[in-house]
């Protein structure tokens, strides 16, 4: 997507790899909308931290940082000797998928990378299929979320309300987004429509970053409050829900996704509002069996008990900081515990479809369709 930033413009990809220096470059998302800043990551072990600490988020953008982190994992050995070569990689591997459970993407992407690099006889051979395989991957994805907005694109009519939670934008891919894939797709194509963006709380990627995109992209939104969905809903202000996924599991068609989708989902039944999930297809999960299975991350304390932020004026002015400086503020009772799960698990039967790049399906025709759809 294009960034604009004072009076230049130009198009940034949320991830990529330089391969001269054997660094990862990512957006710095948790500066978003008060800064934007591109980080590169030294080894594969900063990478793996970028993903554990969000820099990077986003099932599809961890992915592709997950692919490119192994070649670069890969590429940094040093000698001819493959046993050890492949002894490596096992570690690098290993660091990596262990940096967010919950979303399968990143495995996808790195099995995707390993299974091209086995068609090397030498470890010079491995590496470069690794690299080669990598910015494959991540070609792909840009093309998914591309097909994504074309099928998409006609749920999006002319004064439409549409909501958001969280942040699948392109933020959370390479390019284009998984849910704003069909709102850039039906903006292109001259249609006029709202969006709301749920704040999404804890960590706010709503208010943050799917409005920061937005508003670079000149859509029409308003962030509101995750708890004020079902009222709008209630006064038939929401016409229509497309959110994103971490992980859907293929046998079922039951999606894991931020916390607060499961609410969403069911408000949106309740009221009879079509309700979308918009996937790649290296989000679905082939093995398991049900959703209780799904790991689901329990976060830190921190993000329920406070908030991070921009101190803009002196009427806001936190004791001590300055105009502009990025600012953590504690809310909650200080000797309060929280808990803070950060994800939920939505069961197919409140899930009017699932947008993807072989177009919309319903969650039980995953499994049927699973040849076609990559498995």
């Amino acid at each position: 997507m294009n960034v604009t930033l004072g009076h230049h413009t130009r198009h940034y990809r949320t991830v990529w790899f330089e391969a001269k220096t054997n660094r990862v470059h990512l957006i710095e998302q948790r500066l978003l909308p008060h800064r934007f800043e591109i980080v590169a990551t030294r080894d594969f072990r900063e990478t793996a931290r970028a993903i554990r600490d969000m820099i990077v988020r986003g099932a599809p953008a961890i992915a592709a940082t997950a692919a490119y982190g192994l070649a670069q994992g890969v590429l940094a050995f040093r000698g001819s000797n493959l046993d050890r070569f492949t002894a490596h990689a096992e570690s690098v591997y290993q660091t990596i998928k262990s940096a967010r459970p919950t979303a399968v993407d990143p495995v996808n992407a790195m099995n995707q990378v390993r299974a091209v690099m086995a068609g090397g006889e030498t470890v010079g051979e491995q590496q470069a299929l690794a690299l080669a395989a990598a910015e494959q991957f991540a070609n792909e994805s840009v093309e998914h979320c591309r097909a994504i907005g074309r099928h998409g694109a006609a749920l999006i009519r002319r004064g439409l309300n549409v909501l958001t939670h969280c942040n699948a934008g392109w933020l959370a891919c390479v390019d284009l987004g998984t849910a704003t894939a069909p709102i850039y797709t039906a903006q292109a194509q001259g249609r006029k429509f709202h969006v709301f963006c749920d704040e999404t709380r804890p960590r706010c990627q709503g208010s943050t970053l799917t409005a920061w995109e937005l508003a670079q992209q000149g859509v029409p939104h308003h962030v509101i409050a995750d708890n004020a969905a079902g009222h709008l809903m209630q006064r038939g202000e929401i016409d229509l829900v497309i959110v994103g996924s971490d992980r859907v599991l293929g046998r079922t068609g039951e999606v894991a996704n931020k916390i607060g989708t499961y609410t969403k989902a069911v408000l949106a039944h309740r009221h009879g509002i079509p309700f979308y999930v918009a996937i790649p297809l290296s989000t679905i999960d082939w093995t398991l069996k049900r959703g209780f299975d799904i790991p689901i991350e329990e976060r830190e304390e921190a993000e329920v008990l406070g908030a991070w932020g921009v101190v803009r004026g002196s009427r806001f002015k936190v004791q001590g900081s300055k105009l502009g400086q990025r600012v953590f503020v504690q809310v909650g009772n200080p000797t309060s515990g929280a808990r803070n799960p950060g994800f939920d698990v939505t069961p197919p039967e409140l899930i009017t479809g699932i947008i993807t790049p072989a177009g919309i399906l319903k969650p039980k025709e995953l499994w049927p369709r699973r040849r076609e759809l990559g498995w």
